[in-house]
């Protein structure tokens, strides 16, 4: 592993507008490139948290997909953020890890919002992701399954002699409301899984009316908050220490007494 460099890109959504906020992404991360290792943009960063935005959902064929690989070559980093995506029948909330290759994996969202009746017209994942980047090895997750710990719990591979993860990342659209919960969730589950925790959430106000304050927050594995945004439109790189990472789990491992057990789907 070595120091992990990582943008947060914290922007005000367009409602239902794939092409203008293609363009205003494309804007906030051009200056990136060669600065960064990994750019992680804000949940359906193409249209806004929104059930009607299934009715435009693209394929993994689609211009976004493609968006998504030539911003990545062009800042040789990895970018991810999730869009809506429609395939094999159903519609996902998708977070697309988009390497600068082209390669690229994917995350559905499993854990659906139902008091936005999210669950009605979107598919809910069924399996993890762990992707590695630089000796990193990173959960990505979308808002919602930050609530759920159980799903997010980092254990360790007695085979391997290694944790499952090194870093959990939240993409979200997380309204203002709520932004305790948010702060405090990203908080704990760096705490609780000895790893950094980064969220990156929008701002502004949606077409449903919600507000957005931001809160992007990077923490480290003791649970301190090394940076976290203002109510603002804001692009802040951050460099992840993964001797602070290693001293902290050999200082305290709490994973030695965690209790063992097998997630089922």
């Amino acid at each position: 592993m070595r120091p992990l460099r990582v943008s947060l890109v914290q922007g005000d959504t367009r409602w239902h507008d794939p092409e203008g906020n293609r363009a205003y992404y494309g804007s906030l991360v051009a200056p990136l490139a060669g600065r960064a290792d990994l750019v992680i943009l804000p949940e359906t960063f193409t249209s806004g948290f929104s059930n009607d935005a299934v009715e435009g959902a693209e394929d993994m064929a689609g211009p976004t997909i493609a968006w998504m690989a030539e911003q990545a070559r062009a800042l040789d980093a990895v970018l991810t953020g999730s869009v809506v995506i429609r395939e094999g029948g159903h519609v996902y909330n998708r977070l697309v890890w988009m390497g600068p290759d082209g390669s690229h994996a994917h995350y559905d969202k499993r854990h659906l919002f139902r008091m936005a009746r999210e669950h009605e017209r979107y598919a809910g994942g069924r399996d993890r992701l762990v992707v590695e980047l630089d000796g990193w090895r990173i959960l990505p997750q979308v808002c919602y399954d930050l609530r759920f710990p159980v799903w997010l719990r980092n254990r360790f591979d007695q085979a391997a002699r290694r944790f499952e993860y090194d870093l959990c990342l939240f993409v979200a659209n997380w309204p203002a409301p709520r932004r305790e919960a948010w702060r405090t969730l990203l908080r704990a589950r760096a705490i609780e899984n000895l790893a950094w925790c980064i969220g990156v959430n929008r701002i502004g106000t949606d077409g449903n009316g919600l507000q957005y304050a931001g809160d992007s927050a990077v923490i480290d594995p003791v649970g301190t908050v090394v940076a976290e945004l203002a109510w603002s439109e804001q692009v802040h790189s951050v460099t992840l220490d993964p001797q602070r990472l290693h001293d902290h789990r050999e200082r305290f491992p709490a994973w030695r007494d965690a209790d063992a057990f097998v997630l089922q789907s």
